[in-house]
Order: structure tokens, then sequence, then C-alpha cells
């Protein structure tokens, strides 16, 4: 079925615009209550959110909708993304639900529902559980008032520390923390081990989460580094789920090239497991065919999905694997999380630079990244591709001209009315070359 509120990671919009209207988010509690009373005995939740100035009002409305269905609400507060999934999972609750739109600006928000095993919730859940919140939505539950309970941050954290006992040795880091989610745990934590930590854009005031810092903004983080001479620089997104790093040299350092890095480094300790006991690292279809030769170099298969950590970790449970990701910087290490997270994924490349004695540079130096090109095409409707023979002719030429050398992939976006176009081979001008022909041909066809 077609979904109207649920995209790639929960729901999202303008916040106090519908879908995220007080009403839906307060019938998106009373769904979920419903849902999760019909199998536990006494069933309670916990509520986190990054630090937008809607995550209170946002929360308190879900809240009140749990507890119109009697279901308790715990609430932890300003924290991040896998943080609720880590106490959705560890502790005696049903399910989790985190209020952020991630890497967006300040005015959108979200609500992102987490299962009691730590893991967003499949695709078929969400759509029964999209058609009970609008069969709701035409009433509402009082908000309830929530008080923060510091024991749950101080939980998560003791568990990230745990999953690096011999700490971070005089590690000298500076970290981005995007005015989000981490804008207080991230220093915190890697003091706690021993770095010593600059930290910029750890300042939240309810409307500067993602602006001009984070993930999606590296600028800021490059200058500190120069400035600082610092050993590593690491940026997060607005709920933390995500990191990118910066090497001495200022190169970006992306998920595609931690993987890589963390692969290598655990198939030699012996951590790499995957199907059939043959070492497998799970990446999207956005991973540079760079990490896919590299990673056949060191003897270790790669299997794709689509966009979306969800579908990684779903990939990731079949084949047995224990690392996957993405690009963007979603790094799943499913031995200790259950979902990207960006403070973890920072603990363990720190922990290969110490062990190896490397620096990022170094460390991600064979990668090969080959040219990538993204087109967006808006169009007027979703046809599929065998429907659109000129279309699928411009794939075909592509694919035939670059072989096993290169890759097209053509898709629609699952929020907005866009076919997205990405072609990738070993030379920009071809690459280029040949993505303005899709491009061009679906908007001869699908155009608006």
């Amino acid at each position: 079925m077609a979904r109207v509120l649920f995209g790639t990671d929960g729901i999202r919009g303008v916040a106090g615009v519908y879908p995220l209207d007080r009403q839906t988010a307060s019938a998106a509690g009373s769904a979920l209550g419903r849902w999760i009373s019909q199998s536990h005995a006494a069933p309670s939740v916990v509520i986190g959110m990054d630090t937008r100035e809607s995550g209170p009002w946002l929360a308190e409305e879900v809240a009140g909708g749990l507890c119109s269905q009697k279901v308790s609400v715990d609430f932890a507060g300003v924290t991040t993304t896998p943080g609720v999934a880590y106490l959705a999972k560890t502790g005696s609750y049903a399910a989790g639900v985190m209020i952020s739109a991630s890497h967006n600006p300040y005015r959108d928000n979200g609500i992102k529902l987490i299962g009691h095993n730590g893991y967003k919730l499949p695709d078929e859940q969400e759509e029964l559980l999209e058609a009970e919140i609008l069969a709701r939505n035409s009433q509402s539950a009082q908000p309830a008032s929530l008080k923060v309970d510091p024991d749950l941050d101080r939980s998560y954290m003791k568990h990230l520390a745990s999953t690096l006992p011999h700490g971070l040795g005089g590690l000298e880091v500076v970290v981005d923390c995007a005015n989000g989610a981490a804008s207080y745990l991230a220093p915190e934590l890697f003091e706690s081990l021993g770095a010593r930590v600059r930290s910029i854009h750890c300042s939240p005031n309810g409307r500067n989460i993602n602006l001009n810092a984070g993930s999606l903004h590296l600028e800021s983080l490059g200058v500190a580094m120069r400035s600082q001479s610092a050993d590593v620089g690491v940026a997060f997104d607005g709920d933390a789920d995500r990191a990118l790093f910066i090497a001495p040299s200022g190169k970006v350092v992306d998920g595609d090239a931690v993987l890589l890095l963390a692969a290598k480094h655990m198939k030699r300790s012996g951590e790499l497991a995957g199907e059939n006991g043959k070492p497998v690292v799970v990446a999207t279809v956005m991973s540079n065919l760079g990490l896919e030769i590299a990673l056949a170099s060191h003897g270790i298969a790669m299997a794709r999905t689509p966009v979306g950590d969800k579908y990684v970790l779903e990939e990731m449970i079949r084949r047995g694997a224990v690392l996957g990701g993405e690009q963007s910087g979603h790094i799943i290490f499913h031995r200790y999380a259950t979902t990207g997270d960006g403070m973890l994924t920072a603990l363990h490349v720190f922990k290969v630079m110490l062990e190896s004695g490397q620096d990022l540079d170094a460390l991600t130096s064979e990668l090969q990244v080959f040219p990538q090109k993204l087109v967006n095409v808006r169009v007027r409707e979703r046809r599929p591709l065998d429907q659109l023979p000129r279309v699928a002719a411009e794939i075909r030429a592509a694919e035939s001209s670059f072989g096993d050398s290169g890759r097209v992939l053509v898709r629609f976006s699952g929020t907005e009315p866009l076919a997205r176009v990405m072609v990738e081979g070993p030379d920009l001008e071809r690459v280029d070359q040949f993505a303005q022909r899709i491009a061009a041909q679906i908007q001869a066809d699908l155009g608006e």
C-alpha cells in the first residue's frame, strides 16, 4: 500500500504542520500504545529527543497518546537515536520513540518508532500503525507532563565506554556535534576515556541544530582541525546516528572509508563474521564501487541494499553480518548496537587508529573513489523503468560502456517527486555524459 505518513525513517515533516501537528503526534502515541498493550501486560515506552525547539511539545503529545492507552512513559530528554534504541532493547520497555528529524533544519522534526528489540520497526508494522493513526486522527489525548530521568543517559554512556576498555590514551580530537543530540554527551564520553577534546557547535539553542555545522557542513571542522593540529576530527548529525571524519591532511573520511578500515581491522582480529563463515560487509546501492573493489582485495564480500540503514540492518541480520553501513556515515557495529551510532563509530575509528599506530590518511589510502554523478529530475509521476524504453536504452548504453568498471542506478525518491540518477565509473567525463543523457530522457518522458 502507498504510505501517507511513514517515510524511510519514521514520520517526518515541518513541526506544527500535518503530519507533525499536535493531533497526529498524539494519534501516533495512541496507536503505538494500543499495539504494544496487546502483547505486554504492563507496557512502558522510553522517549528521547534532539535539541529542536519543537521537541518538548511533540514528546508530550506522543506521551499523552501513550498514556491514554495505559502505557507508562520514561523520558530520556535530549539524547541520541541510538541511545533510545539501546534503552528500548536493554530496559523494561515495549518500545522506544525518538523525536528527531536527523540532519534536517530545525523547523522540521520527526517521530521514529523503535521496537523492544532495539530495531526500527519493519515496513509492514509501520503500515499497520499508519492505518491506526489515520483512524484515530480525529481524536486527541491530553499532552503528558514529562520529567527527564538522567539515569537513562548514564546507562547508555556506560555501555559505549564499555566497548573500548583500553580508553583513548591522549588522542587529540576535534568534535562537531551539530548543536544536536550529542552536544553534551560526546565531549564528556571522549574525555572520560582519556582523549583531549576541543568541541565546536555544542551549544544548542533550539534553532541552530545542523546550521552550518555537523556532518553535512564539514568546513568549520576542517578549520578547527588545522588550527589545533589534532589527530582526528569527527562530526555528527542532529540525532548522532551518523559520523563523518576529517583526517590530518584535511581529507574527508566518509562512511565507505570507515567501512573499509573497520572491516580490515575486524578481519585481522577474527571478528568479521558473515554468511557461511565468509567475511561480508553490507552497504547500500550508493556506496562507491571503489569500496567493493578494495574489500574484495582483502577477501571480503560486499552486499548491497536499498538506501536506508534499516534495510542495511535487515540484510545484516539475514546474512549474519556484524558490520554494515552507508556512505553518509550510518555505520552499524551489530555486536554492540542495533542501529547506526555516531559516537560508537567514532570510538571504534579511534580504536583502529590507536591499535594500528596509523592516522586516517594512511588507513584509507587504498580506497580509490570512483567518480560519481548524481542528478535529480523532478517528475510528474513514478513509472517502472521497463515502461520507459528510451530511458532503458540510455541506461543500457551506459552499462555497456562501463562494463564491470562502472554502475548505473536510477530510482525514485520515497519522499519527493524526484527521479534520482546516479552514474559511477573510472572517468568523470563519461560519468557526467551518461548521467546527463539518462536524466534528459527521464525529463522528456516524465518531467513536469
